[in-house]
């Protein structure tokens, strides 16, 4: 999961209600669209906050930056049933997402991990309100054998709540998956282990069982990307527990895509390295907008 380097939001940003024609959606906000509009799509128990490292950095340069809770994540409410968090659904809120926010122009895309196999579904839907595609930290298809384990567990264990109010049953799920965390891994801190608590506890269980079935399902849909007319970026860590770190070489290869590897980082450089990464991010969206202007 990904862990915000900070939890309060900078000077330069909001938090407010995204209206779009699905319904609201919680979001961090940033920026003036000088360059563009960009749309931050988080992960698999993720949130808005994974990008919070982001906003000013992409922001300074030039950038309307908006990072989003998808339905049924975190501060975005959602129904206690499976069928609206289906990939094309969540894939049509990305598109209301952008529309709501493209009336300046396209919109680049970013989808983390989960988000990218959801941006990527959106793009394949409709291409058109969109800049340019990032897919960070995310895979051709399904996550490796291992991940697969995992999360087929923690979707078992969440299918066996039923109907169980989630304030009842939740809170031992994530005392049971924090008991796995290696001996040796660094401490949260009490304001950080607080958040990524009640954000996992705000987040409605079919919301985490439908998506984590994509995440161990997913086809192979690169082909069918790459034949989407969109500039488009790989972006991963030197080192990725989700998606062999060569793999998306091999996927940006395929895709003829931009490729950028965020030193010192793993599944989540966005958190780990949020200026580098905002970097690589706004170099690649200035040469995708001076690309279109040309």
């Amino acid at each position: 999961m990904s862990k915000p380097p900070r939890l309060t939001l900078p000077s330069v940003a909001r938090a407010y209600r995204l209206t779009t024609a699905r319904g609201e959606f919680a979001v961090h906000e940033a920026g003036e669209p000088a360059r563009g509009t960009a749309l931050l799509v988080p992960g698999f128990t993720g949130s808005k906050e994974d990008f919070i490292g982001l906003l000013e950095p992409l922001a300074a340069a030039g950038y309307r930056v908006v990072a989003v809770d998808g339905r049924g994540q975190h501060e975005s409410t959602g129904p206690r049933e499976e069928a609206p968090y289906a990939l094309e659904e969540l894939a049509q809120d990305v598109l209301a997402q952008a529309a709501a926010l493209g009336a300046g122009g396209p919109v680049h895309l970013v989808g983390h991990s989960l988000g990218g196999l959801i941006s990527r579904a959106a793009v394949l839907r409709d291409p058109a309100p969109f800049a340019s595609l990032t897919l960070m930290s995310s895979g051709p298809a399904a996550i490796s054998e291992e991940q697969q384990a995992r999360t087929k567990l923690l979707v078992a264990a969440l299918e066996a709540l039923g109907d169980t109010a989630p304030d009842q049953s939740m809170p031992g799920i994530w005392a049971a998956m924090r008991a796995l965390d290696p001996e040796d891994a660094v401490a949260d801190s009490p304001e950080l282990a607080g958040f990524l608590r009640a954000r996992w506890l705000a987040t409605v269980p079919e919301q985490l069982i439908v998506t984590g079935r994509v995440l161990i399902s997913e086809p192979d849909r690169v082909e069918e990307l790459s034949r989407v007319e969109l500039p488009k970026l790989v972006l991963s860590g030197e080192v990725d527990y989700a998606w062999p770190v060569p793999l998306m070489d091999a996927m940006a290869r395929r895709l003829g895509a931009e490729r950028f590897v965020v030193p010192g980082t793993e599944h989540s450089p966005n958190a780990e390295s949020p200026r580098v990464t905002a970097g690589a991010l706004a170099a690649f969206w200035d040469a995708a907008g001076d690309a279109r202007t040309a």
